[in-house]
């Protein structure tokens, strides 16, 4: 137990806690929920779980609603769903329909909806934002996740706390309400360096690239905690002709400093089919890089596994790091290449904290528990 979980415990809270783990997050949410029975119990304050049972049963025709089935009343109340999880599935007509983040979203309304207003105050904890990814427009297009926060402050949610939001800038949709976005950096580097054996991230043997200018802010955050340089890509793209909704590229073009003989690791929020990320590791190779590290936030292959299996075999990546924060399947799990990174324990400390409501600013800005890290093995 941590001096901060100790501290916040002796601290009055603002109402007893409650935790709603949606069924796509039943893994993280039992984690979660230990984690705080442990300190909790460390503290004097007994319980066998913050957790409250619920479900969201359907209707052979598709239709559902939202059931609680213990009292909310008074409660700080906590529902985190991920909307990403693909693998949960319901009967609708006589087939198996796979639930999509369209359907998640709608069960966490109903869960709201369950609630009857009688919580003392609502945060949702969505690590993957429902409709993130079109976070700006272009022509006639909607805007999905700015009328789905919207929507929430309007339901009566409090706060959102979201991971690595592809744009966090969709957060002026509801500026009054809370909203913050965590970058889970520290337990990436974590465990980077517990898996990593031989990884030295000196100066002269290893290198920040980021995968687009996008990405820049997150890769240039761990190219200043490691003091170590940064080059980065850019999608050349074809204006004149649009393909599932977006210009193509073209090509990725680098911009930087020599990466030849050091280890490269590129941070992305997001790797979906992943053919971006290979050309990216194809290029680095031709480049002379010693060993190429990938991580993103949520690693979903929507295109399955067998072209990072090939490229691994080959040389061409050396490791995928990926958080618990999405549904992962068996087949990743089980892959040499890929380096889980638990957040469970994050996501118990930002629930401490805003139930004690105290700053979150360390929480959220863990530079100096990166520099304890880098001192631990050794690095400077």
């Amino acid at each position: 137990m941590t001096a901060s979980s100790e501290n916040l415990f002796s601290e009055s809270n603002v109402a007893p806690i409650g935790i709603i783990a949606m069924e796509s997050v039943k893994e993280i949410g039992a984690k979660i929920d230990s984690y705080l029975v442990d300190w909790a119990g460390k503290a004097g304050y007994e319980t066998d779980t913050f957790l409250v049972e619920s479900e969201c049963p359907r209707f052979s025709s598709g239709d559902g609603k939202g059931l609680i089935k213990s009292t909310v009343r008074g409660k700080d109340l906590f529902i985190i769903v991920d909307v990403g999880n693909y693998n949960i599935k319901y009967n609708y007509f006589g087939m198996e329909n796979a639930m999509s983040p369209d359907d998640h979203y709608q069960d966490l309304k109903r869960i709201i909806q369950a609630a009857s207003g009688k919580a003392h105050r609502i945060t949702v904890i969505m690590p993957n934002l429902y409709g993130g990814r079109q976070h700006r427009r272009s022509y006639r297009e909607s805007l999905d996740c700015a009328c789905a926060l919207q929507e929430l402050e309007a339901m009566g949610v409090s706060n959102i706390v979201t991971f690595d939001a592809h744009d966090p800038r969709v957060q002026n949709a509801v500026p009054l309400m809370g909203f913050d976005n965590v970058m889970p950096t520290y337990q990436v580097l974590k465990t980077m360096f517990n898996d990593i054996k031989d990884i030295d991230c000196s100066k002269d043997k290893f290198m920040i690239v980021s995968p687009d200018e996008g990405a820049l802010n997150r890769n240039m955050y761990y190219a200043s905690v490691l003091g170590v340089e940064m080059g980065m890509f850019y999608k050349r793209r074809d204006y004149s002709t649009i393909v599932n909704g977006r210009n193509p590229i073209v090509a990725h073009e680098y911009l930087g400093n020599s990466v030849e003989g050091k280890d490269v690791f590129v941070a992305d929020d997001i790797i979906s089919s992943g053919e971006s990320m290979l050309d990216l590791a194809y290029n680095l190779k031709e480049k002379k890089a010693k060993r190429i590290f990938t991580y993103a936030t949520y690693a979903i292959f929507t295109n399955g596994l067998e072209k990072f299996d090939k490229a691994y075999e080959d040389g061409y990546i050396d490791g995928v790091f990926g958080t618990n924060l999405t549904y992962r399947t068996p087949e990743l799990l089980s892959r040499p290449w890929f380096h889980e990174v638990d957040v469970s324990k994050y996501i118990a400390y930002f629930i401490e904290a805003i139930n004690h409501d105290v700053s979150i600013s360390k929480i959220i800005d863990p530079h100096e528990k990166i520099q304890n890290l880098l001192k631990k093995y050794g690095m400077k």
